[in-house]
């Protein structure tokens, strides 16, 4: 039986959140009545504090919409933000959307464990805007591959994204995507993107929307069939109109990851 190297990790505890620039909501009707919070900077620094002391218990967190520095965040990376203040000692963010000086938006990756790559991908659809941050722990087919993701509201553009997403896995047998997908395991997008991968659909995925009453399952953590799903859940409302969604993933002995003990650089 293979063993594992005693710097190599056997499970790895993964969060993901679509943060809403650190920004909070706690009923439909604050989408108009408070639409000024969502342009200035008020409290999303204290909401980010409170996030990063729960992002502490994670190795890998993935964001979605986190500000890359604009007015809404008080000009303030996000991302780099709460990997100092959660002690990540790599972090990568993704740029995928400005609006003049107003709200620039990307998708994050904060890391305990060093990537051996890390790449940006636009994806397909009628407006710009959207992207799959793409992680690789490891070399070869030993390496596992993380996908961070933040899809389109309407279900033909999601088809496109999905599909795209589909030719980044080929080759890839041990991989996650994790991210606010905007839709239900059911929806036939993410049917087909059951089918033509080795992603595995849970079978009680946890609603994540709206946060203050969830009835929605649309943020997901998808790991392939070489890998194990435990604890799939929500966490407490922190920040945002979508709950974090959280799991711990059992990786096989033949995976081959180097665990950083360092608390210095970043990606």
């Amino acid at each position: 039986m293979p063993t594992r190297d005693s710097s190599s990790p056997s499970s790895l505890r993964v969060l993901s959140c679509n943060i809403l620039a650190g920004g909070q909501v706690k009923r439909y009707r604050e989408y108009v009545t408070q639409s000024w919070k969502h342009v200035l900077p008020t409290g999303k620094r204290a909401n980010l504090n409170d996030l990063a002391d729960v992002l502490c218990d994670f190795d890998l967190v993935a964001l979605q919409e986190a500000d890359f520095g604009s007015l809404r965040s008080g000009f303030l990376n996000q991302t780099e933000y709460l990997a100092e203040n959660a002690g990540f000692p790599y972090w990568s963010h993704q740029p995928n959307r400005r609006v003049a000086k107003v709200a620039a938006s990307s998708n994050g990756l904060l890391s305990r464990i060093k990537p051996a790559e890390v790449l940006d991908y636009p994806l397909p659809g009628r407006i710009r805007g959207r992207g799959v941050l793409f992680a690789r722990y490891g070399s070869g087919k030993h390496s596992l591959v993380v996908l961070v993701a933040h899809l389109s509201l309407g279900p033909q553009a999601r088809a496109h994204q999905l599909g795209y997403i589909t030719e980044l896995l080929e080759g890839h047998p041990h991989a996650l995507l994790v991210g606010d997908l905007n839709t239900p395991i059911e929806s036939p997008e993410l049917r087909a993107l059951f089918a033509r991968t080795s992603l595995q659909p849970p079978e009680n995925p946890p609603a994540t929307f709206p946060s203050w009453a969830p009835n929605r399952a649309i943020d997901h953590i998808f790991a392939s069939s070489s890998l194990r799903v435990d604890d799939l859940r929500t966490l407490p409302q922190l920040v945002s109109d979508h709950l974090p969604i959280a799991a711990t993933i059992h990786l096989p002995a033949t995976l081959r990851m180097e665990q950083s003990a360092s608390n210095a650089g970043t990606e």
